[in-house]
């Protein structure tokens, strides 16, 4: 039986409460610290299964700018989002683009959409 026992900062409201979380065996047995039951869930995720937003920017013709800010719709597994990212770096999108489209929808079969993070009309 493994058993381990690890610190963090709860990032889920501005308390920061410092938790201490017990593992055994890969699952999470107590949490310790947190004052609010978000804290709780926080830990459990964490420890278990991290996941993360990706913000980043895609190549865009015709636009305004010459990139377009995106984001993911929920967050992503901790350990795809430097593949998500290079996945991203493949994409070019036309302009107009507006605030909320789906600029890649699915990203690597995961379930989670990118969308445009801003409107971006084109150059006229």
């Amino acid at each position: 039986m493994t058993v381990e026992t690890r610190t963090m900062n709860c990032i889920t409201c501005p308390m920061g409460c410092e938790m201490t979380v017990t593992v055994e065996n890969g699952v999470v047995t107590k949490v310790v610290g947190n004052t609010c039951p978000r804290g709780k869930k926080y830990a459990e995720i964490e420890v278990t299964a991290p996941k993360r937003m990706l913000t980043s920017t895609v190549k865009i013709n015709g636009g305004v700018l010459p990139l377009l800010p995106v984001v993911s719709q929920s967050p992503l597994p901790k350990e795809s989002i430097l593949d998500c990212a290079k996945e991203l770096r493949k994409i070019i999108v036309e302009a107009p683009i507006v605030a909320g489209q789906v600029i890649c929808g699915n990203i690597l079969g995961l379930g989670v959409n990118i969308v445009a993070s801003r409107d971006l009309p084109k150059v006229q």
